[in-house]
């Protein structure tokens, strides 16, 4: 049940990883503030825009609940909702240490 979202939440992982990277190796991270103080970074703003266009565009019956967007509480009331922390880590990402993940 649910495997082309499956495969599709895998691909738009992937291709948002490999935004990430090549954020991370340029080394210009374009840090911002979010309001509760912690950091937000160009590699998170790919990262989402990646997998949330690529999911809306697939699965616009879907809702998605993503760390770096608004929430909207509808999503409550689909049957499916994917949920997406483009950046995990991305403290660890600011300090170059590889610990940081796609979800």
């Amino acid at each position: 049940m649910y495997l082309k979202e499956l495969e599709a939440a895998k691909r738009a992982a992937v291709m948002a990883g490999q935004a990430i990277m090549e954020i991370y190796e340029s080394g210009d991270f374009g840090i911002e503030s979010k309001s509760d103080d912690s950091p937000l970074t160009r590699a998170d703003k790919a990262a989402n825009r990646i997998i949330v266009d690529m999911l809306r565009e697939r699965f616009p019956q879907h809702a998605i609940l993503s760390e770096e967007e608004q929430d909207d509480r509808e999503r409550l009331n689909e049957k499916l909702c994917f949920v997406v922390d483009p950046l995990d880590g991305t403290k660890e990402f600011i300090k170059r240490n590889g610990q940081f993940t796609v979800n």
